[in-house]
């Protein structure tokens, strides 16, 4: 039940918490759309967030712009878009950390993520993956997990820092499997993969665009993904439940959500704009990259979220994981 309603909690800021705009919904867009794409440029956040704009802008017959607001693991950003307007010109370009992961984290939070947005659409979806280097000798993940269990803590897993989608996929890992590696955070991913190809760490989880040219040069080895089905960009690689270990589900996804209060006709044209979005090639072509372009409904959305705070803030607590 409880958690019924917090999903209910959650579509009802489709609307409900602040009344509708007068004459917003019926004019609706008449200037520049802004997406907040809450982490530095270049990254996969706002190479995602453009594509995307830049599609939406061609229906829209009006500009969408994406600006960065990076820090604090996405929240800098994602307050920024809680506070505003809810009028359907300043949206987000969020993620599990902003809706999911942050409040377990950090000791106070700027804004409520339980509250503060309304969901549009999941915009993709990337399993992680669970790679090594080939000195160690493992090709199945069953090998790995038969080893890290016979000899806990012995291997050396990097991340790119404490906290990050990286980390807790790396945990809810260990949790799954039962075994222990030494958890090595670094800054960044860039230097953690840097590293695993040097032989310095034994293994990386991490998202499939940091590590997919490694991987199909042989400089690291892919042993399983933790998602529901194959990746388009690694259609050998067997999923976690294929190779032995289902429990171990983890992915970083991103999505569209505009502030709470935003009118629902708004919410339902926003929705509408990104699935015709996700079909356009420059916007579908990110598959190659490891990411599952992939829409669903705003409720369908809010459930998600609702489902992945229960499952990473309980890793967290098990895990004793705190922001650094």
């Amino acid at each position: 039940m409880k958690k019924a309603g917090r999903i209910l909690a959650i579509i009802a800021c489709l609307g409900a918490f602040l009344a509708p705009l007068p004459g917003v919904a019926q004019t609706w867009p008449d200037r520049p759309i802004k997406i907040i794409a809450p982490f530095p440029a270049g990254g996969l956040v706002d190479v995602l967030a453009r594509a995307l704009g830049d599609e939406m802008a061609r229906s829209l017959h009006q500009p969408v712009v994406v600006e960065n607001r990076p820090g604090a693991g996405g929240n800098v950003g994602a307050e920024f878009v809680a506070r505003a307007t809810p009028d359907g010109y300043t949206l987000l370009m969020t993620s599990p950390g902003i809706q999911s992961i942050n409040q377990f984290l950090y000791k106070s939070m700027p804004f409520d993520p339980d509250k503060a947005f309304a969901p549009i659409s999941m915009v993709a979806d990337m399993s992680m993956v669970v790679v090594v280097h080939p000195k160690n000798g493992f090709t199945t993940l069953e090998q790995l997990v038969d080893f890290a269990r016979a000899h806990p803590g012995q291997l050396n897993f990097g991340s790119a820092g404490i906290g990050t989608t990286g980390h807790l996929g790396l945990e809810l890992l260990m949790h799954a499997g039962a075994m222990r590696f030494t958890h090595v955070p670094y800054k960044g991913a860039a230097p953690s993969i840097t590293d695993l190809i040097g032989g310095q760490i034994d293994g990386v989880v991490d998202n499939p665009p940091t590590v997919l040219a490694h991987i199909r040069s042989g400089a690291i080895t892919a042993l399983a993904v933790a998602g529901p089905r194959r990746l388009a960009a690694l259609p050998d690689v067997p999923t976690a439940a294929e190779a032995g270990l289902p429990a171990w589900q983890a992915s970083s996804w991103f999505g569209l959500v505009a502030p709470a209060g935003t009118p629902p006709e708004i919410i339902a044209r926003l929705h509408a704009e990104v699935e015709r979005a996700l079909h356009a090639p420059r916007v579908a072509a990110l598959r190659e990259r490891g990411m599952d372009v992939v829409g669903n409904t705003p409720q369908g959305f809010a459930a998600l979220i609702v489902a992945e705070r229960k499952k990473w803030g309980d890793i967290i607590k098990s895990a004793n994981v705190t922001a650094q």
